[in-house]
């Protein structure tokens, strides 16, 4: 957010290690300014990679075996199935030249070295850039170390053009505008630059507090600081610097400041005020969102849109002093039942008009709540792990997150194996995602193990939803009447736990699925219409657009393309916006087909070829299912007619390298019928 002060020799040196080597490691300590090197270093190289440079933060992430799946993720690779998320990840990377930047990596160094040697061995056009405060020790590394800023030395009185002195006076100047640049003092800022050896981090600090005191007044408050750790010769010990800094400007701020810095520490990556305020906010602390702002004035807390977020040094000098208050665990309790808290209203308010809203916030406090489930599974807290995995099944089975869901679901439901109330939501949620994964023996098992978890403890809802997966798998193995017996029986389980509940268009749903399947289309027609009223009702969005889908495939096989075009736009246009890649990928095929029947062939072939890409990832098209598979072979087939086998493969192959958003893009983009 801030501007880049200096390091022209380091970008420039930079620059030429990138032409010869593929892995450069960015070496130093805390607050030097590694990460904000690397992403300056990677902007400048953008025009030198086509497909991209895509940064990794690495900082909030504490789980190694789910590293590969991160950059897959940010990649546009949604995987899941059998399909290893390594091997898909380096057959993507395999077809591309882009720059990798892997930001703070010191605390994953084991993980970060295996996962940069697969892609470097299988992928030749790739290069990465690393940052982090211990080498990688890998024999294809090339370490570039990163010092602190030089500062001007003692007796000189020419002060221009170090970088120090140009760092502190830009960020001194956002926060006193009338900052004094006279000889005096300029030779304070410079004594300042030398008493904190130049770090970058440092420096901003001091710089944050300039608003109220002079130049001369900072630099003399931060000798006596420093007095007290200097040595017998009055040289500071290089190794405290920052922390000093860091303590320096702890004591500056007031209890209230101090007391909220600790226990914000507890936060992985970027949290919002609401968090804050459930997770910090006490008879102590009555006023979080003012003590928020005061931080961030004072450069602790750094603002970037409606969250905040605390760089890796600040953090860990606060989970220090969270830890010499004796409140570390409470805070981490705090955390848990916060997110647990909040997941739970999203289950039951998802079926409604904030869907968008949650999807957002599920996205965005990904990374705490990644924290919080690894904390509860590795404190051996299992109910909580049950408890969170399964209020956030919208996450899993509806925003994206597929395999991360099965990682979580099925480690909490390994650490608790007995009967217990809280497995039957992750049960279903795991048959859920089997179903989405192909996998129907899997998806009947845990939908019947959950049925009599659920029956075991009165639990309707978990019931209903029981059968609904149960329904599913019938339907994926064209046994359509288990599918609508299944379907019916969870109706009557949805009226029995909430005669209100607007679960209710999963029903049709499933109902106008087996109809189409079955070929009435006309039925499926008036189920689907009556359903898409209830959810415009409610406001719901994700049920409504899987309408949409089902709706354009009915349509279509009663001959109204246009219709079924315009059905299928609709639902990838939601499906998309809540990163439902299986509806999103569903909705193409669907285009796909009608773009064949229309008789573009070439966008057909397109659609198909980037749909393909997509699939590979998750392991069989169509959900493995043949009413779903047979349609699209036959839009294939009909592209391919219509321009010759050549022409085909080469749109094929340029939809197969499109990225995702590009694919959605292109998929949304009315056809001439």
């Amino acid at each position: 957010m801030s501007s880049f002060v200096g390091r022209a020799d380091e970008l420039e040196e930079i620059g030429k290690l990138l032409a010869r080597t593929r892995l450069l490691t960015l070496h130093g300590s805390g607050g030097v300014g590694k990460t904000r090197l690397a992403l300056k270093a990677a902007q400048n190289a953008r025009k030198d990679y086509p497909d991209g440079v895509w940064v990794v933060e690495l900082s909030p992430e504490t789980n190694g075996d789910l590293l590969a799946g991160r950059i897959a993720g940010l990649l546009g690779l949604h995987l899941q199935s059998g399909h290893s998320v390594l091997e898909a990840l380096t057959e993507f990377l395999a077809e591309r030249r882009l720059l990798l930047v892997l930001d703070t990596c010191e605390h994953l160094v084991g993980p970060c070295s295996d996962l940069i040697v697969s892609i470097l061995t299988d992928a030749p056009d790739i290069r990465i850039i690393a940052t982090s405060r211990q080498e990688l020790g890998l024999p294809l590394e090339v370490v570039m170390v990163v010092n602190p800023f030089p500062v001007p030395p003692p007796e000189t009185a020419d002060l221009a053009g170090y970088d120090a002195m140009s760092l502190f006076l830009d960020r001194a100047k956002a926060v006193a505008p009338g900052l004094r640049t006279d000889e005096r003092a300029m030779m304070a800022v410079a004594r300042l630059c030398r008493r904190l050896d130049g770090v970058p981090l440092a420096i901003e600090l001091a710089a944050s507090h300039m608003r109220g005191l002079s130049a001369i007044q900072l630099a003399d408050q931060l000798d006596d600081r420093f007095k007290l750790l200097a040595d017998g010769d009055g040289l500071l010990i290089r190794h405290y610097t920052l922390r000093t800094a860091a303590g320096w400007s702890h004591e500056l701020c007031t209890p209230a400041e101090r007391l909220l810095w600790a226990r914000l520490s507890v936060f992985a990556g970027a949290f919002d005020v609401e968090s804050a305020c459930g997770v910090c906010q006490d008879e102590r602390l009555p006023d979080v969102p003012a003590v928020l702002s005061s931080l961030a004035t004072k450069s602790v807390l750094a603002r970037v849109g409606d969250h905040y977020r605390m760089l890796d040094t600040i953090r860990d000098y606060g989970r220090d002093w969270l830890n010499e208050l004796g409140e570390g665990n409470l805070m981490i309790r705090r955390h848990r039942d916060h997110y647990l808290s909040t997941a739970r209203r999203m289950d039951a308010e998802w079926y409604g008009p904030r869907q968008l809203e949650w999807a957002y916030w599920a996205h965005k406090e990904l990374p705490n709540l990644r924290t919080a489930l690894n904390r509860c599974l590795t404190a051996g807290n299992h109910r909580a792990a049950l408890e969170l995995s399964g209020a956030l099944w919208v996450l899993w089975c509806h925003l994206g997150l597929i395999r991360e869901g099965r990682y979580y679901l099925d480690r909490a439901l390994a650490a608790c194996p007995g009967p217990n109330p809280a497995r039957s939501k992750p049960l279903w949620a795991v048959a859920h995602l089997a179903l989405i994964q192909g996998d129907m023996v899997l998806a009947r098992s845990r939908a019947e193990e959950c049925l009599e978890n659920a029956r075991r403890y009165g639990d309707a809802d978990a019931e209903a939803n029981a059968y609904l997966r149960l329904a599913g798998s019938c339907l994926f193995t064209a046994d359509l009447g288990g599918a609508r017996a299944y379907a019916l029986e969870g109706a009557v389980k949805f009226r029995e736990a909430d005669p209100d509940s607007v679960r209710g268009p999963s029903i049709p749903l499933l109902l106008a699925m087996a109809a189409t399947f079955g070929g009435d289309f006309d039925e499926a027609v008036e189920i689907l219409r009556e359903a898409r009223l209830r959810c415009e009702a409610c406001g719901e969005l994700s049920q409504r657009s899987l309408c949409d889908y089902v709706l354009s495939l009915a349509l279509f096989n009663r001959g109204e393309v246009a219709g079924a075009a315009e059905a299928a736009r609709a639902s990838l246009e939601v499906k998309w916006q809540l990163r439902d890649v299986v509806g999103s990928v569903l909705a193409i095929d669907q285009l796909a087909r009608v773009a064949a029947a229309a008789g573009d062939g070439g966008r057909a072939a397109w659609l198909l070829g980037a749909a393909q890409r997509i699939w590979i990832t998750f392991g069989l098209p169509g959900l493995g299912a043949d009413a779903m598979t047979r349609p699209r072979e036959s839009a294939a087939t009909r592209a391919m007619d219509l321009i010759g086998p050549a022409a085909y493969a080469v749109a094929f192959e340029e939809g197969a390298t499109s990225h995702i958003e590009a694919t959605v893009a292109y998929a949304l983009k009315p056809l001439e019928i």
